[in-house]
């Protein structure tokens, strides 16, 4: 499965590195590092880091149907309300 991090997005709230720490780690305090080729083994701990993700800066390739996962871990943006 491939995955994108949009670091333009990412706040640092560590949520993805908290649910699949052997994908995604912190270096230092603020600066986000990962595995953009995850293991089809981390397939669930990685939709949960997708779903969990406060501003939606995680996309995946394949976790269509996955529990939890959510419409951003399908690689659908979500917008907000007022068309942006």
């Amino acid at each position: 499965m491939r995955l994108v991090v949009d670091l333009n997005k990412c706040q640092g709230y560590a949520q993805c590195a908290f649910l699949a720490p052997d994908v995604f780690a912190m270096h230092g305090e603020e600066s986000l590092v990962y595995n953009p080729r995850a293991l089809e083994e981390q397939r669930e701990q990685v939709a949960r880091a997708v779903a969990a993700c406060p501003v939606r800066a995680i996309t995946a390739d394949g976790l269509d149907g996955v529990a939890g996962a959510g419409p951003a871990a399908a690689g659908t943006p979500l917008e907000a309300s007022d068309g942006r």
